[in-house]
Parts: structure tokens; C-alpha cells; sequence
């Protein structure tokens, strides 16, 4: 993700490193802003988005939706009847901005100066542009009294849907707090070296002498010093490296942990639910095996070869549904099966902002139904003594712990081995400190690693 644009003291100076007038970045910033209220994900939002204004859509609306609960609490304060969905957007989108002076990435003058200058300009806004002055303007008069009304909300207080709070209460009532702090932060850029293509301490050499900063984290992880995009990235483009969370990376090694394969053989791996290709390449980087990698939407598995192409490995790509076993099962077990489930996506909220807007009480359960759907299909594909590793980007005890204690209750034959179980998201190695954490700079997950009794007959 680009880094926030630097404070701007001039009303009409553009963000850093772009020609673009601010007016203009906060309209697309606020277009991605309406389409996430309205229930679409922001990352096809910014792909509308022209090039050039991008980068800084990304940012700013990012930086909004993080604070999105806030200004919406603001807006409601200031005016009891919300504009046209258009114009509350960019309304709640300024305030998002400049609410919070410490954080916030332009002068609130300059912010609200541009945020009207954007109404002006836009046909859906131009005539409620007098209104978002006076609104913004009532702010800057008397911030400090409207924040402190809004502090007894706990959707403006914590940036989240009341039902995700409460439910991180149940679920984590020890460390609820830090999650939800975490998950406002930005998070790092984290890679994972190819040990296949490189050594990590020889590519942090050459990052130094090139002026470029990071410091190892696990087996193979590197985090930079600030998020910069891949092209600009020494050896990415030759597959010296790949984009992925810290916590992701552990998702391979906890998989091949124990696993050999039969005499003469070649391990036997499937990745289900693999899309964009990460784990898979991290599997085919740390062993040799035959892999297969499944994804349901064929568009998500041509990334899954781009990916592979990149960095010079190859598996077996199927564009199918993993839980329709026999549509394309050849009928070999495997050694090992990745299952990384569809999951609310709960522990990847300071990647991804909208999550928290988009997801609904419901979908909890739906997406736990999903997760047991495809742990009884594919248990039966993994042979005596092998291991399936579950796993979910996910911070909710339904889709993990409880996921696991129920299919565990029901299968004899699923040994449970040791895994991390939890881990909770954290901003920085300054971070509250809780036991899940030793790296303590990582996305929330759930891991949990099942070996099949090696005298089960199924």
C-alpha cells in the first residue's frame, strides 16, 4: 500500500510524488468510500479509478475508512439528515481526514477547503456544496465539544460495527482492545525471500547498499522500513522475493513439519482454496513435491500460474470447487493438504480497511457452514500419517477454534498436533505484547495442524 501522503500546508498543493490537485484525489477517495457504504469491495472501487489518481485514492480512502465509524458519528451531529449518498460521502470522507489532527495527512483547513472545492466540481455534489462548507466548517469552530459527544459511541470510539466489537469482547476478552487498535494501524510491507533463488542476509546486503532498509522476521521474512510498490523492489521481478504477511509465511513450513514422503517418491501436496498462488509457492520453494493447486474462480487460478511463472516453479493448476471431490480428485491421498478456507477475513483488516463495512453478523455463521464443508471433503483425500493444515485469516473463534474442537469431536482419526492456534493481529514491534504473538507485527490468523491416525482405514 502506498505511504500517506505528507502533510500539505498550501490549500491547492497536491499530494507528494503527484501532480494532481488534492480537490481531485479526495473525489476518488471518495467515490471508493460511497462504493464500500454501498457494499462493494474497495479494491474493484480503485481499479476504476485513472492511474494517475490511484496511488492516492488508495491512501486517502484507506485512511478514511479506517476512521469511517467516527465521521459518520461526526456527521450526524452535524447535520441530522444525511445529504445524497454522493455528498455524504465526501462529507464523512473529509471528516475521516481531519478529525484527529496527529494522524491526519493534510492541514484541516487545507482538507476542507479541497473537500469543497471537490463538491464544486462534481456534478452529483456541486449543489450541496454550500451545505458541506457550512457542515465543515461548524467542525472546525467546535471539533474538540462534537468529538467528545461522539466518544460514548462505540462504532466512532473503535472505528467498527457494534456486532464485530461485541463479538471480539466474547471471543478475546483479554485483548479485544489491542485487536481493534491494531486494526486501525497500517499494516507493513512484508516479504518472503526465495531460499531457492537467494540467501536472505545476502539480499539484505544489497537492499542496504542500495539504500533500501528492513529487518528479518520468522524463517524467511523481511519487512521494509516503509511500503514501496514491487517494481521498485531489487529482485522481485526475478523471483528473489514475494509479497506476503508474516503470518502467512507460516503456513507452508507448519504444513511439511514431520512430512516425508513413501520411498522413492515425491511428496504429495494439495493447496486448496490457493489463489493468488502465495502458500502454494512457498511450498514448492521449501520442498520438493508435487503439488496441485485449486482455486474456484478461474480468473483467481490464472493468477495462481503468474505467480508461479514469476518465480520459476510450476504445480498442477485446477480451476474447481475443492469440496466437489470428485470433478477432479484422481483418487491418490495426499501427503499434505493446505486448506486455507474462505473466512470473514477478520485478522486482515488493517490490509484491507472495508472488511469491517462489508461484512454482516451473519456471514459468521455462513462462512463457518463453508469452512466444515470443506474440512469433511478433504479429510478423506489425506492418507494415514499425513497432515492437513487448516488455517484462516480470520480473529473470530467460530472460524477457528471452534471449527476445529467440532470437526476434531467428530473424525476419530484426526490427531491434532501442535499450531500457533490464534494469532492476533499487532502494529509494530512496539506493540502491546500478548502471548500470541512473538513477532508481534503480523495479521490475525488461525492455524491448526491435524494428522490423520496412521492406523485409519478411510
Amino acid at each position: 500500500m502506498p505511504a500517506p501522503p505528507a502533510r500539505a500546508p498550501g490549500a491547492a498543493e497536491p499530494a507528494a510524488g503527484t501532480s494532481v490537485p488534492l480537490w481531485r484525489q479526495l473525489q476518488a477517495a471518495a467515490g471508493v468510500v460511497r462504493a464500500v457504504r454501498a457494499g462493494e469491495s474497495a479494491t474493484p472501487a480503485l481499479a476504476r479509478v485513472p492511474a494517475d489518481l490511484r496511488p492516492a485514492a488508495q491512501s486517502l480512502s484507506f485512511h478514511a475508512l479506517r476512521q469511517l465509524g467516527r465521521a459518520e458519528a461526526l456527521r450526524r451531529r452535524l447535520a441530522k439528515r444525511a445529504p445524497p449518498a454522493e455528498a455524504d460521502a465526501l462529507l464523512c470522507t473529509a471528516l475521516a481526514l481531519c478529525w484527529h489532527e496527529a494522524d491526519a495527512p493534510y492541514e484541516a483547513f487545507t482538507l476542507v477547503d479541497q473537500a469543497v472545492e471537490a463538491a464544486k466540481h462534481s456534478p452529483g455534489t456541486a449543489a450541496q456544496s454550500g451545505f458541506l462548507n457550512a457542515c465543515l466548517r461548524r467542525f472546525l469552530r467546535e471539533r474538540d465539544a462534537l468529538v467528545a459527544a461522539t466518544d460514548a459511541d462505540p462504532v466512532a470510539l473503535w472505528n467498527h460495527p457494534r456486532w464485530w466489537i461485541e463479538r471480539l469482547q466474547q471471543d478475546h476478552p483479554q485483548h479485544w482492545q489491542a485487536i481493534l487498535r491494531a486494526n486501525n494501524g497500517a499494516a507493513p510491507m512484508t516479504l518472503r525471500v526465495n531460499p531457492r533463488r537467494t540467501r536472505r542476509e545476502d539480499l539484505l546486503q544489497a537492499w542496504r547498499e542500495a539504500g533500501m532498509a528492513a529487518v528479518p522476521v520468522g524463517e524467511h521474512g523481511l519487512v521494509l522500513d516503509r511500503p514501496r510498490p514491487v517494481t521498485d523492489i531489487p529482485g522481485f521481478a526475478e523471483g528473489l522475493v514475494s509479497v506476503q504477511d508474516a503470518a502467512a509465511q507460516l503456513a507452508a513450513p507448519l504444513l511439511l513439519q514431520g512430512l516425508a514422503p513413501a520411498a522413492g517418491e515425491r511428496l504429495r501436496l494439495l493447496d486448496a482454496c490457493a489463489a493468488p498462488g502465495g502458500k502454494t509457492a512457498h511450498l514448492l520453494e521449501l520442498a520438493d513435491a508435487e503439488v496441485t493447486a485449486l482455486e474456484l474462480d478461474p480468473q483467481r487460478a490464472a493468477r495462481i500460474d503468474e505467480t508461479l511463472q514469476r518465480l520459476g516453479l510450476s504445480a498442477r493448476i485446477v480451476a474447481a470447487d475443492a469440496a466437489a471431490v470428485s470433478q477432479w480428485w484422481d483418487g491418490r491421498p495426499f501427503d499434505g493438504i493446505l486448506l486455507d478456507a474462505p473466512c470473514t477475513a477478520s485478522g486482515i483488516v488493517r490490509r484491507h480497511p472495508d472488511v469491517r463495512w462489508l461484512r454482516r453478523p451473519g456471514d459468521v455463521a455462513r462462512l463457518a457452514a463453508q469452512q466444515q464443508r470443506l474440512l469433511e471433503a478433504l479429510w478423506p483425500l489425506v492418507r494415514p500419517g499425513g497432515q492437513l493444515l487448516y488455517c484462516t485469516c480470520s480473529v473470530f473463534r467460530e472460524e477457528g477454534e471452534q471449527r476445529i474442537r467440532t470437526f476434531v469431536a467428530h473424525n476419530k482419526s484426526a490427531l491434532l498436533r501442535p499450531a500457533p492456534g490464534h494469532l492476533l493481529p499487532a502494529s509494530g514491534r512496539g506493540a502491546e505484547a500478548v502471548r500470541d504473538n512473538p513477532e508481534s507485527d503480523h495479521d490475525g490468523f488461525f492455524y491448526a495442524r491435524l494428522e490423520k491416525d496412521p492406523a485409519a482405514a478411510d
